[in-house]
């Protein structure tokens, strides 16, 4: 059966895709407004570069599920082992240690978290967690990693004869 777009779905897709920045549900959206307009699956296809049979399925779910549903992403990557509340009460206490001036590894925090877990998490898992509760410490570098010796920086110095050198 091929689905018809209405000239009211239409507009409501084209809004709907002036309004979104995510370039996969765009192209959805475009070969959508495609279709409504006359265009063929081949077409659209070359046009988005989407296979044909993608193009069916896109349709199909379009008109199955409306167009609220189609644009919800269904997809989130919430890879978390426990709720952010768990995890920032964990975090607090680390947090109390800093600021009294203790210095605080990441090998202590997923101690624990290993602890609370019972399994390994790994070091990614805690640093992505430290990224997601926002912290961070910069601390410079003592000296540029590429830095001179001190030895060249001297002998590169242009010293005129009777001027002292400073060291």
């Amino acid at each position: 059966m091929a689905y018809r777009i209405t000239k009211e779905e239409y507009e409501q897709i084209q809004a709907a895709e002036k309004g979104t920045k995510d370039k996969r549900l765009s192209r959805q959206l475009k070969a959508l407004m495609l279709r409504y307009e006359g265009k063929k699956n081949p077409e659209i296809a070359e046009k988005l570069d989407i296979s044909t049979d993608r193009i069916s399925h896109i349709v199909s779910q379009y008109k199955r599920e409306g167009l609220e549903e189609f644009m919800r992403v269904k997809y989130t990557g919430h890879n978390w082992n426990m709720s952010y509340e768990e995890e920032q009460a964990i975090l607090d206490t680390f947090a109390e240690r800093a600021e009294a001036g203790q210095i605080i590894t990441v090998k202590e925090i997923k101690a624990v978290f290993d602890e609370k877990l019972g399994r390994d998490t790994g070091r990614g898992y805690i640093y992505m967690l430290l990224a997601r509760h926002k912290w961070r410490k910069i601390k410079p570098r003592p000296k540029h990693p590429e830095r001179a010796s001190d030895e060249e920086i001297a002998a590169s110095k242009k010293l005129k004869p009777g001027w002292k050198e400073s060291s």
